[in-house]
């Protein structure tokens, strides 16, 4: 077993206090000429980084690329911004690989499904942010998950980011190593959004522990999957533990998230709607038009959040 060592770079943010540009934690990037941004299909040299998205002060992350497009339209009506909302421009279009689309101060990215994609995605969209010299910027990921002991529909504002086994930290194997990362985030930034979710009619909040896995299936304990290697017993004592362990929602994104962002002194939060209630079932029945209005829910809280933030709220 290699040995297991704890990162404690980005735990103390003094220096953060006194400048809130975009940090990257990588000295060898001051020696390249170029840094070519490959799966957004961007670089330091063919693209005027800082004119393009040098005023960037949200960015909101999601997996689904349809939603995250949906996401910037709804953006756009609510900013009020000039041009036709159907014009919107995929950023990305020259790669399949994510879709990025930049409504006045908000960035709005899909970052695809699972640790893996997103990993990439935030390594590429941070060192984006810091070519760009944007400053003050808040990160958000928006998406669906699993609920444990939730009404369906519910919005789970993450307190702490967990393990599989209810710990607060995201393991990253490098050069054969173990490296452990504090998956904190911004608890006064989920306190801010928990008050704005108070004013949207008819959106029930909270905050709890957000549980991230590697896999849909059985690193959800689901019993519907190709291989099931537990009983239904065993899978709601799981639960059960995970729930007194104070984990109210479960996805695939989220220790990695918060793990990255932490370490480069950015604000962020993970705002996410359960689709189902896991104590009661594995698979989602919810009719379509239901499930397209709970995903809308976070997008709306963000939304509003950011008009608030912005000084245009109503």
């Amino acid at each position: 077993m290699p040995p297991i060592l704890f990162n404690t770079v980005g735990n103390d943010n003094s220096d953060y206090i006194k400048d809130e540009a975009v940090h990257v934690k990588n000295p060898h990037l001051d020696s390249l000429e170029e840094d070519i941004l490959y799966h957004f299909n961007l670089g330091t040299r063919t693209h005027n980084l800082p004119e393009m998205f040098g005023d960037i002060k949200f960015v909101c992350v999601g997996g689904s690329a349809n939603r995250m497009k949906a996401f910037a339209q709804l953006i756009h009506r609510e900013l009020v911004l000039p041009g036709d909302v159907n014009d919107i421009q995929d950023i990305c279009a020259g790669t399949d690989r994510y879709s990025m689309y930049k409504v006045g101060p908000v960035l709005s990215m899909s970052h695809g499904m699972g640790i893996p994609s997103i990993s990439i995605m935030l390594h590429e969209l941070i060192k984006l942010l810091y070519h760009a010299r944007c400053r003050d910027v808040m990160l958000f990921r928006i998406g669906t998950s699993g609920g444990i002991g939730l009404a369906p529909g519910t919005v789970v504002i993450t307190d702490k980011a967990v393990d599989s086994s209810f710990r607060p930290r995201f393991e990253q194997v490098v050069l054969g190593n173990v490296i452990v990362r504090s998956t904190e985030l911004d608890k006064d930034l989920a306190q801010e959004l928990l008050s704005c979710s108070a004013e949207i009619p008819d959106l029930a909040a909270i905050i709890g522990d957000t549980m991230c896995t590697y896999d849909f299936y059985e690193g959800q304990g689901r019993l519907d999957g190709a291989l099931c290697s537990f009983s239904q017993e065993e899978k709601l004592d799981y639960l059960r533990k995970a729930y007194r362990a104070g984990v109210r929602n479960i996805e695939m994104e989220s220790t990695v998230f918060a793990a990255m962002c932490h370490v480069c002194g950015l604000k962020a939060a993970v705002i996410c709607v359960t689709l189902l209630n896991r104590f009661e079932g594995d698979q989602i029945s919810t009719p379509h038009d239901v499930l397209q209005e709970y995903q809308q829910r976070p997008q709306c809280l963000v939304a509003h959040f950011i008009k608030k933030r912005l000084g245009i709220a109503k």
